[in-house]
């Protein structure tokens, strides 16, 4: 018999359902039934790039998948976080006042009602510091009510803590500046939300990365990093199939040799950044493996790509997705270039390999300041002042530099090391995640 029942509820990307399906396999593992509940959209990719028997295997592990409705149309870019977040916030909110009978439930509401609440949190814990803080910017003039900046300065909440420019904080790098103000509210009614109705808040991270942050706020609960394990591969949520056959070629390269370039679910280049980077690639002389996604590049001569491919055959390889964990522990992978999404970054720091850190947007940039300034296992491209092109020298420059700095490997080998032992058997993330499941077995 289940222990409980738990409904996971991520929000519609790629980042916020791979490692809420990891800890939904950690949960389960504890004899809980799952039921994971994404949208329409969101679940038919998750089922399509499941590998044959994915789906049976998770029924049979007591995860059920299921799907509500977003609220946009068709044909609405559900990339633009922007345009996306009201209307799915309003049918979420309709289904659930559907089922309670109310438009918004009254504190303490679940409890009486046998429901446990936890608040996790993806990102790393430095992000929720920057938005608890949000009031405390306000009053010191730092931000105006409506979140954008009223002086130019970088940030450090605390000792430790990764410096952060006020011009990057998260909720004004999330899309449009026109429609700023809707991320800006969707931070602000989550931490009301927090507030009020979370007895917890887990986050996937650890005691030792960010030892600021769980200072200034010990209530936050650190079970991570939450990686699938990679001798089981166990289905993890991808919205794409994966590309096996990349990990018969790194079986091939040498060990320390291979230049991994990857940038999630949802960056985008324009056909110049792309031909910049890929050339700059291609200069290094060095095997690289990159990750190219149907939607990466709008608008890429089709004629330019196939000439770059066979420029590089045999030491270039391009995938459209595949298994990073699996990818990043492999002996042959020598630097991760990232987008320095905050699961990728832990993926990384769980292998031990150094960073060349290309941030697009978000909590992006402070993950790259926790990478360069705080760990410094990484170094960061910089991009043209004038036209915000990382040119092909930059990227040919930075990736010699990163992989030719024993420090750094040798920085980022020793926060690997600190990373398992959070996760083994009495480390901090392990007491942790103990502390998490007697809360849900109350």
């Amino acid at each position: 018999m289940a222990k409980g029942h738990v409904l996971v509820l991520p929000m519609p990307c790629q980042g916020h359902v791979i490692p809420l399906m990891e800890l939904s396999h950690r949960l389960a593992d504890e004899g809980f039934e799952v039921t994971f509940v994404n949208t329409e959209v969101d679940h038919a990719l998750v089922v399509a790039a499941l590998p044959p028997g994915g789906a049976a295997e998770l029924r049979q592990r007591g995860i059920h998948l299921t799907a509500i409705p977003d609220g946009l149309a068709e044909d609405e870019d559900r990339k633009d976080l922007n345009s996306s977040s009201t209307p799915t916030r309003s049918t979420c909110r309709a289904t659930l006042s559907g089922s309670s009978g109310r438009s918004r439930p009254a504190a303490g509401g679940p409890r009486r009602l046998g429901i446990r609440v936890v608040y996790f949190s993806p990102a790393s814990t430095a992000c929720i510091a920057f938005m608890r803080k949000i009031p405390k910017l306000i009053e010191d003039g730092v931000l105006n009510e409506k979140g954008w900046p009223e002086r130019q300065e970088t940030l450090q909440l605390a000792p430790g803590m990764p410096p952060l420019h006020t011009s990057l904080l998260s909720w004004n790098n999330s899309g449009a500046a026109e429609g700023q103000h809707i991320i800006f509210d969707l931070v602000c009614r989550n931490n009301k939300f927090n507030d009020d109705l979370a007895e917890m808040t887990v986050c996937n991270s650890f005691h030792e990365a960010e030892p600021a942050v769980f200072k200034l706020f010990p209530d936050l609960l650190p079970i991570g990093p939450l990686v699938a394990d990679r001798e089981l591969r166990r289905p993890v949520g991808h919205f794409l199939p994966e590309d096996g056959g990349c990990l018969d070629w790194l079986d091939a390269q040498p060990d320390g040799s291979v230049v991994y370039v990857a940038f999630g679910s949802m960056a985008i280049f324009d056909a110049r950044q792309f031909q910049e980077l890929a050339v700059g690639l291609e200069l290094t002389g060095r095997p690289f493996l990159w990750v190219v996604r149907p939607d990466f590049t709008p608008g890429l001569s089709t004629a330019w790509l196939d000439a770059f491919r066979c420029r590089v055959a045999g030491r270039g390889v391009i995938v459209e997705w595949c298994s990073q964990q699996r990818v990043l522990a492999h002996a042959a992978v020598a630097c991760f270039v990232s987008h320095c999404g905050w699961n990728s970054t832990l993926e990384g720091v769980l292998n031990g390999v150094p960073f060349l850190c290309w941030p697009y947007f978000c909590d992006q940039f402070l993950d790259r300041s926790y990478i360069t300034a705080v760990w410094r296992t990484g170094l960061a491209v910089a991009a043209g002042e004038e036209d915000g092109v990382v040119t092909r020298d930059e990227v040919r420059s930075k990736v010699e530099q990163v992989v030719g700095d024993g420090e750094i490997r040798e920085r980022a080998r020793l926060l690997r090391d600190t990373a398992r032992a959070c996760v083994s058997e009495g480390g901090s993330s392990h007491k942790n995640f103990r502390k998490f499941i007697d809360l849900l077995s109350e």
